[in-house]
């Protein structure tokens, strides 16, 4: 895995962490994680090629 895409889920998953310390519900935190991935995901092309790597 390159550095970009490293440091890109790294945070994605530091912000998921703080933010589903606030929910209560175990499915709510697997659905979010799910959202938040797949759109994740889908911007890391846009980021890379803004980045020019």
């Amino acid at each position: 895995m390159d550095p970009v895409t490293a440091v890109y889920y790294a945070t994605i998953c530091a912000a998921l962490s703080f933010a589903a310390g606030k929910l209560r519900s175990g499915m709510v935190r697997i659905i979010l994680g799910v959202v938040i991935g797949a759109i994740a995901a889908s911007l890391l092309p846009d980021i890379r090629g803004m980045l020019g790597v």
